[in-house]
């Protein structure tokens, strides 16, 4: 009888071990927080062993779930806490279900210009001016350090890089007040810009800039708001790595006129240019989960398709929709190998794997210019392309669509086109 209580105590030690392991493992690697489209009694299946609890019985309204409140006469809701089921009946892990209006989107894939202006002038760099008193940088001297954004010099706005050098030039060498901007937040800053005896003119000892311009792919357009959305990632400063703070942007056409083959350890690259110089819409926001905006027009003539949860998106086969010579977009078979769930990533969420042999003969997989290019599993908008593995340009990152379209706080559905506050 005391074999037999030993041996159960060691098969229940290693039950609730293997339930504690369960348990930090879908705390790390699986999400906190599921959106649930339209329809909120579709099973959230992970994997043969793992789903989430049933949602409580929503109200619909017009065929579509907007809104979820268990009781009308109480505040209206439209998330609620559910479990991770272990076999069904074991909870793992409490997750919060969000529900949210089915967004259909154009699918695009087609390249366009940006030019981006940003909010005052981003600091790139210091330098030592020739004075009087030697080679002395007043910016690092100040605490100036690359990466900042100048928005204001004695309180006067800074909205690009001649304002502020005519600001300096005429200081007359008295100190100079600084609004910084620096991981989101602003201080002052005293400055002494010293006479440079190379030109006689007053300097701060800094390099910035105020622009920037490149060409990226469309991924959706909203026919109902003319919003799109695009990269996939945001648009960073070449030289310190960091967002841009927009200030305004303008889109136009691009066309593919080059293609750079990617090899292992040599990025590709597209090469194009733009077509005209007249804005066919608005940038209005840079975000780590794309770009976003208005187009005066859709680029494409296709059909709106759904976007697709995260909880959709399967390994297996998948289309990619993508424009490697001149404006029209053409659709590559790829195969996703891998889905992420870690929200520490919010924009390599799938890898993704090229297996159309056109694309690859003549690209050799993903290259720069692609990101952006969208990612099509089972009739359904699922992500879009963000990085290349540059040790094999076959394979590559994409974004979870949801995190695009719900994650970027940008009303892509919404009347009126605003940035949400």
């Amino acid at each position: 009888m005391r074999k037999f209580f030993r041996y159960l105590a060691i098969v229940l030690a290693v039950i609730f071990g293997f339930i504690m392991s369960l348990c930090v493992y879908c705390s790390f690697n699986l999400p906190s927080k599921y959106m649930v489209i339209s329809n909120p009694f579709s099973e959230i299946k992970i994997n043969e062993f793992l789903k989430v609890e049933s949602p409580a019985k929503p109200v619909f309204v017009n065929k579509t779930l907007s809104r979820r409140f268990t009781n009308p006469k109480k505040n209206l809701s439209n998330c609620e806490n559910r479990n991770i089921l272990f076999l069904n009946f074991i909870p793992i892990k409490k997750v919060s279900l969000e529900y949210a209006e089915e967004h259909l989107v154009t699918p695009c894939g087609t390249p366009f210009g940006v030019k981006i202006f940003t909010q005052g002038v981003l600091v790139i760099g210091t330098s030592e001016v020739k004075s009087e008193k030697g080679f002395i940088s007043p910016a690092k001297n100040s605490g100036i350090k690359k990466g900042d954004v100048i928005l204001s010099v004695n309180n006067k706005p800074v909205n690009n890089n001649e304002e502020l050098f005519s600001i300096v030039e005429n200081c007359s060498g008295n100190i100079l007040n600084l609004k910084i901007l620096r991981n989101n937040l602003k201080f002052d800053v005293d400055v002494e810009p010293l006479k440079n005896l190379v030109d006689g003119k007053y300097k701060l000892g800094a390099w910035v800039r105020d622009s920037s311009a490149g060409i990226g792919t469309l991924t959706f357009y909203s026919p109902g708001t003319n919003v799109f959305g695009g990269l996939g990632h945001g648009i960073c400063d070449i030289d310190t790595g960091d967002l841009l703070p927009l200030s305004h942007g303008d889109i136009v056409k691009a066309s593919i006129n080059g293609i750079i083959k990617g090899q292992k350890g040599v990025p590709g690259e597209l090469k194009g240019y733009f077509i005209e110089t007249e804005a066919i819409g608005k940038l209005l926001k840079n975000t780590n989960y794309g770009v976003y905006g208005t187009l005066n027009d859709s680029t494409v003539e296709t059909l709106p398709i759904a976007v697709a949860a995260k909880q959709d998106v399967k390994i297996g086969p998948a289309q990619m929709i993508t424009t490697i010579d001149g404006t029209f977009p053409k659709t590559y078979s790829v195969y996703i190998q891998s889905v992420n769930y870690k929200e520490s990533s919010p924009c390599k969420n799938i890898i993704v794997k090229i297996t159309d042999d056109a694309l690859l003969c003549k690209t050799g997989g993903i290259i720069q210019g692609m990101s952006g290019s969208p990612l099509i599993q089972d009739g359904k908008l699922v992500g879009a392309v963000t990085h290349v593995f540059v040790n094999d340009p076959s394979k590559g990152y994409a974004i979870f669509a949801e995190n695009m379209v719900y994650g970027s706080g940008f009303p892509v559905s919404s009347s009126g086109i605003k940035e949400a506050s």
